[in-house]
């Protein structure tokens, strides 16, 4: 198993508080190991094994618990009584009415509750409206550049890691596919076909996957691009698969909600205030998008950016793109103190290029941070106040 110490963490930080933890993101990255590792750490720090209750609705040895009531009774019938007990519930919204279930065992002074989810509507749904306010949401990545050397080990240099990383991807299991790039291939196939299939298709009564493919391959392909659901639904039906921009934006919906894509809507700097007009999405894994376009690593530049937003996402949760004038800053982050710019750019080597890169920054007009991040193999430098640093250096910290 593949340490994720941050994910550790955050749920310890949260740990005995009267709120249930909620640990959602794309399949296979990683949140059942999540549990295990956890279960595994409260061992390490006093917590008897009996009182760690451990149940993942994916494995068909508890099927028979795909029923909200029955799932409640077996996790009040393995409890030690007089204790804390930590209940781990895996894929939850496998069961119909999981809420009813999940509202009745928070009641419960002596559990502390920890439940997984593959689908965003779990939180937006009726679990969302029965427990506002008592709930927590660790929102869950594939691995991070820094965990992905961190796995791989060796002594293999930065650079041919990441040649590595943005060919392969982050998903844990892709580090086991030691046969070559079929077997990668397959297993990053899978994931997404039972992603498209349960999660998207299924939720949203699908029956024709033509339009749900060709939209996929499109986001993947144009990652941090400017676009709306009208201009999708124009590009895909001029390649003969006729589709509504109403009809893109319910599968968008689909997608986001699934964890496959992200979306970034884009900001006012100066009003400091969200545009509702177009924004762009970011794939969450990019072995997962060279499996889709046939096996290309092309557009380099724009890996790097969804590299840099999925790591801005890990670290500030709230990433937007900068509207400054008529210019763009690639990314404008919310954390708790205040608003950070970044641009990215693979290199800057070039004068023009360089002053091409900063004069969206320097048109900021507030003191926030702001970053160039590239590829250039130079030591961190400022211009003017605006940091350069190395994309490598800046994903290992």
């Amino acid at each position: 198993m593949i340490p994720r110490p941050a994910y550790i963490e955050q749920l310890d930080r949260w740990r005995d508080r009267d709120l249930i933890k909620v640990v959602t993101g794309v399949r296979r990255c990683g949140k059942s190991t999540l549990l295990e590792l956890y279960a595994e750490h409260l061992k390490e720090h006093g917590v008897e094994p009996d009182r760690i209750v451990t149940i993942n609705l994916e494995k068909l040895e508890y099927e028979h618990l795909l029923d909200h009531r029955k799932l409640h009774d077996e996790v009040l019938a393995r409890m030690k009584p007089g204790s804390m007990n930590y209940i781990f519930i895996d894929e939850v919204q496998n069961v119909p009415d999981f809420q009813r279930a999940v509202d009745s065992l928070y009641t419960h002074d002596d559990i502390d509750l920890y439940i997984t989810g593959s689908n965003a509507l779990m939180l937006k749904g009726t679990l969302a409206t029965l427990l506002s306010g008592r709930y927590i949401e660790v929102s869950m990545l594939p691995l991070s550049f820094k965990e992905f050397c961190s796995a791989m080990k060796g002594d293999a240099s930065a650079q041919r890691l990441y040649s590595r990383y943005i060919s392969m991807g982050g998903m844990p299991g892709a580090l086991t596919q030691t046969d070559g790039s079929l077997a990668l291939y397959d297993y990053l196939e899978g994931i997404l076909n039972t992603v498209l299939f349960k999660d998207v298709a299924q939720r949203l009564n699908i029956s024709n996957s033509l339009g749900l493919d060709a939209l996929t391959s499109y986001l993947f392909d144009n990652i941090g691009n400017l676009t709306s659901a009208k201009a999708i639904s124009g590009y895909i039906t001029s390649q003969g698969t006729k589709i509504s921009p109403n009809t893109v934006a319910e599968y968008l919906s689909g997608l986001v909600n699934s964890y496959i894509f992200y979306p970034a809507k884009r900001f006012d700097v100066h009003g400091k205030r969200l545009l509702k007009l177009h924004e762009k999405y970011y794939g969450v894994d990019m072995g997962m998008r060279r499996m889709v376009l046939s096996g290309q690593v092309r557009d380099s530049g724009r890996i790097l950016e969804n590299v840099i937003f999925l790591e801005l996402m890990r670290r500030y949760r709230k990433v937007h793109i900068g509207k400054v004038g008529d210019m763009e800053v690639d990314f404008v982050v919310e954390g708790v103190d205040g608003f950070a710019y970044y641009q990215v750019a693979e290199s800057v080597a070039s004068d023009k290029t360089l002053e091409r890169e900063l004069r969206a920054l320097r048109a900021v007009q507030d003191d926030y941070p702001k970053f160039l991040i590239t590829l250039d193999d130079t030591d961190e430098t400022s211009h003017q106040g605006v940091r350069q640093i190395n994309a490598l250096d800046w994903l290992m910290e």
